[in-house]
């Protein structure tokens, strides 16, 4: 039985089971409020731009506290901190369940954007620090059951719940699953991670909120208002000064904030540029294809759910099976297999029409998450494999906020091409009187030009990825080392 850091033994299954349930709780509600947006403007009697801040106010400050995660992970007590994420995620979906207003609403959310912002990295930190590496894949892969679940399960559910129920019932039904997770944390939480005095530098906590916060904010506008937008340019400006200022403090201190030199082993700094191409070539068409589903195909929001549940489904079915893979024969084949068939699985978006048949679509969006998921948890965690135990919540946080970084810039980008390519195809506004019908077919055409230029986007960045997994080295050396020390021990008996 294993021990924590002060000699008492946990059972580690229950340890681990806790952190699963709790991060499909906090990933599902990540995934399904984008349904729910037209009920909440309708009761609030609000714009689309306001509601939007349900989204963007949740990924700054999930943003802004991925970095400051790392100095909390090295400085508290795992379980306290888990405890405080969880109570955190739970007074910020009580908020939202009774909010009277939109701004009590939008408390809410960011008051669970917190919550989220500490339990996602120091929930892989443990995860990654209770496992020899060896056994690290199968481990990281039961997360990626929770991890590839909750997307999938989200968008249908919360369409069937907005359809008969109201938009507060979405919070409403987390309530009592994550009172359970807190009172099951109560028993089998444990201080499994080592902590350390460190102090807090009052400058980086500044100059990373202000960097990673303005960058983050100007990307998510620069999809709506354009990217040679004052403001939008202003915020990126700020945010790329300050961010830069932050990385040269964390260079200069003797105990940074956040360990920025975990990128100088290079196969954790290739390893976490592949899986953030991987992420966003999977966020991106996430986001596209439910567009495509309604506007284009005229389906309801639950429909659309329902077309890509099989696809998000094989995911979360496959992580774990690939994790067990992934301990076997280590990440570069399974990353170079699994981004041939996300790249296969693509290039069919590149022709959708308004016809193309519904099984077409969640057969070759089954085909990417499948691919996606050979490439995700296993590359993560060969990148973190090669880390020093005390550099682990450090390489959990900049990982995840390069993925976070990434993903928002590729996301903006892709909306921004989405559009001007939709607008340069737009037939002229007189055809509209003159033949409507033909201007109908002309603006379906021209949205699918859109859609299949960001599609190719998408492509673009799976093959980058792909030239980059060439880099990987094969094996699993956490294996054969200890296959190596098995058999040298063996010898000398």
């Amino acid at each position: 039985m294993q021990t924590d850091i002060h000699g008492h033994p946990y059972h580690r299954k229950l340890l681990v089971a806790v952190l699963t349930i709790g991060t499909f709780c906090t990933f599902l509600t990540g995934t399904f409020l984008a349904t729910a947006y037209p009920a909440i403007m309708k009761s609030f009697d609000i714009s689309t731009a306001t509601v939007q801040w349900l989204t963007t106010s949740f990924m700054l400050v999930n943003g802004i506290m991925i970095p400051i995660s790392a100095w909390l992970i090295n400085r508290l007590n795992s379980r306290i901190m888990y405890l405080f994420a969880m109570t955190s995620f739970l007074i910020g979906t009580v908020t939202a369940f009774f909010a009277p207003s939109f701004q009590v609403l939008l408390i809410g959310r960011i008051i669970q954007a917190l919550g989220i912002g500490v339990s996602m990295p120091l929930q892989q930190t443990i995860m990654l620090s209770i496992f020899p590496p060896e056994q690290r894949g199968a481990a990281m892969g039961v997360v990626g059951l929770a991890v590839g679940l909750a997307p999938a399960i989200g968008p249908t559910l919360s369409g069937l719940i907005v359809d008969n129920l109201t938009w507060r019932d979405l919070f409403g039904l987390m309530i009592i699953p994550i009172i359970l997770v807190i009172i099951l944390a109560l028993f089998f939480m444990k201080p499994v991670l080592k902590i350390h005095q460190q102090p807090l530098d009052i400058w980086s906590i500044i100059s990373s909120t202000i960097g990673f916060g303005g960058l983050l904010y100007g990307v998510s506008e620069a999809s709506s208002k354009g990217w040679t937008d004052s403001l939008v340019l202003g915020f990126i400006f700020v945010g790329l000064i300050f961010i830069l200022l932050f990385l040269h403090r964390q260079l200069k201190l003797a105990d940074p904030f956040l360990d920025i030199r975990v990128f100088k082993h290079p196969e954790f700094a290739i390893a976490s540029v592949i899986s953030s191409m991987a992420n966003l070539a999977m966020v991106g068409v996430e986001m596209l294809l439910p567009l495509y589903i309604q506007n284009i195909r005229g389906e309801s929001a639950f429909h659309s759910g329902l077309m890509l549940l099989p696809g998000a489904m094989m995911m979360g079915i496959m992580s774990p099976i690939t994790g067990r893979l992934f301990d076997r024969f280590g990440a570069r084949y399974l990353g170079l297999t699994g981004l041939t068939l996300l790249t296969i699985g693509t290039i069919p978006f590149l022709t959708l029409t308004a016809e193309t048949p519904t099984l077409s679509i969640i057969i070759f969006y089954a085909i990417r998450l499948f691919g996606i998921s050979m490439v995700f948890m296993p590359v993560t965690t060969s990148g973190m494999n090669v880390l020093p135990i005390q550099e682990m919540s450090h390489g959990t946080a900049v990982n995840n906020t390069f993925r976070q970084v990434l993903s928002s810039i590729g996301t903006a980008v892709m909306t921004t091409i989405l559009t001007n390519a939709t607008n340069a195809s737009k037939p002229a506004k007189s055809l509209l009187t003159t033949n409507p019908l033909q201007f109908k077919d002309d603006m379906i055409n021209a949205s699918l030009a859109g859609f299949h230029a960001a599609f190719g986007m998408a492509i673009l960045f799976a093959v980058i990825a792909f030239i980059l997994s060439l880099y990987l080295k094969p094996g699993n050396r956490a294996r054969e080392s200890k296959l190596n020390q098995f058999k040298q021990g063996g010898a000398q008996a």
